[in-house]
């Protein structure tokens, strides 16, 4: 039987050498790269963090009868500081409300009451018209806006489809609107800051 000497590679081959070390480089670069995703596709974005993370509010620089707008989970949330005039032109409105009470919020206990807050200094909701979405404003008395009538005494008008809401934000009868405005969960720190996005109790 004839045998042909054909020439070894061996390890000490430079030109295999070269070829394994660009194999072994290249398939530990595709690992890395399909590693990444897959790893970071456990981690939540940095929007999801954000839509589910409270928001902490200095209070202090709300001027009485002011108002400031901060974005919680997407949405528009007003604080409103109150003066001692607003907070006594919610007495005496419960018969022009559609739900005085707030029988079809489900709002906890400490929210039930005529101001909707744990502070009556400070009134604290998700600014959206409970009928389709729109944004309302803020329609102080004796605006003399005509679209709130002569005996307004002040709260929000929502400019769409007519919907009023007291400075509680208690929707009136009639209107469109469904539901009072929205409040969100919050809680004071201290006498300064607020929290928006958790309840009182934690």
């Amino acid at each position: 039987m004839t045998t042909t000497n054909l020439p070894r590679v061996g390890a000490d081959d430079p030109e295999r050498r070269t070829w394994l070390l660009a194999t072994g480089a290249a398939g530990g670069v595709a690992a890395i790269a399909t590693a990444v995703p897959f790893v970071s596709s456990f981690a939540p974005s940095e929007r999801a963090k954000a839509q589910g993370a409270s928001v902490e509010v200095e209070l202090g620089d709300i001027a009485p009868g002011g108002m400031k707008t901060v974005e919680w989970r997407g949405k528009p949330v007003w604080i409103q500081r109150r003066t001692a005039e607003m907070i006594a032109a919610l007495n005496g409105q419960e018969a022009a409300l559609a739900d005085p009470d707030s029988a079809r919020d489900g709002l906890p206990e400490a929210l039930r009451n005529p101001g909707r807050s744990m502070k009556p200094e400070f009134f604290v909701a998700i600014g959206i018209c409970t009928h389709l979405g729109c944004s309302p404003s803020a329609v102080s008395q004796g605006s003399g806006n005509p679209s709130v009538g002569a005996d307004w005494h002040g709260g929000f008008f929502c400019p769409c489809h007519g919907s009023t809401f007291d400075l509680a934000g208690g929707v009136f009868k009639n209107k469109p609107a469904p539901t009072n405005l929205e409040i969100p969960p919050h809680r004071f720190v201290g006498e300064t800051r607020l929290v928006i996005g958790e309840s009182q109790s934690g």
